[in-house]
């Protein structure tokens, strides 16, 4: 941020620039992990903060190669079952079967380019391990505002909401509103 600029003290945004008018409280029996890459913190685009904020519950923890320890410990706050989201089979052996309550999940959330998540899961051995959920059939991004390289890329929040739509089975308009306050922040972030 800009030396001399007032900072919003809830979104951590240039007053400018404040993002609450977009913050939709949302309720989700999953818990949500976002872990945000450092070069997405003060992405004017990014939609991470405004996921973590809508979210009641949601953690937001900022890094790229977290402690061993420390990450386990984010992992493990209670016990649920974490569920990354992120496309492809996990390295590791799971052979639980999941959970079918979303109370007892935990999804985690990378907040990055593809590239960055990559290098975050490459860094990351304990989240190379966990059981992956992929978005089904995900629709056209409402994101305008990045560049994406393939149509079924998401940004954070509309993956999230989509994601924790899956998990609860069914069609769901609990996350709507959160989806149409997310349009509206990329339309003012176009103008």
């Amino acid at each position: 941020m800009t030396p001399g600029r007032l900072q919003c003290t809830r979104c951590l945004r240039p007053e400018s620039n404040c993002i609450c008018r977009w913050i939709t409280p949302t309720l989700t029996e999953a818990d949500v992990l976002i872990l945000q890459h450092p070069l997405e913190v003060h992405q004017a685009k990014g939609s991470a903060r405004l996921l973590h904020l809508s979210l009641s519950g949601s953690r937001l923890v900022t890094g790229e190669a977290f402690d061993p320890l420390a990450l386990q410990n984010l992992l493990d706050t209670d016990h649920r079952v974490n569920l990354l989201l992120y496309p492809g089979d996990a390295e590791g052996c799971h052979p639980d079967p999941l959970p079918t309550e979303p109370s007892q999940i935990r999804l985690v959330v990378l907040d990055g380019t593809w590239r960055k998540s990559r290098k975050m899961l490459h860094l990351n051995p304990a989240l190379r391990q966990l059981p992956r959920l992929a978005l089904q059939a995900p629709p056209p991004s409402r994101y305008l505002i990045r560049k994406a390289h393939r149509p079924d890329q998401l940004s954070t929040l509309e993956a999230t909401c989509l994601a924790l739509q899956q998990l609860q089975k069914g069609p769901s308009v609990q996350f709507e509103p959160l989806l149409a306050a997310f349009a509206g922040f990329v339309a003012s972030q176009r103008r």
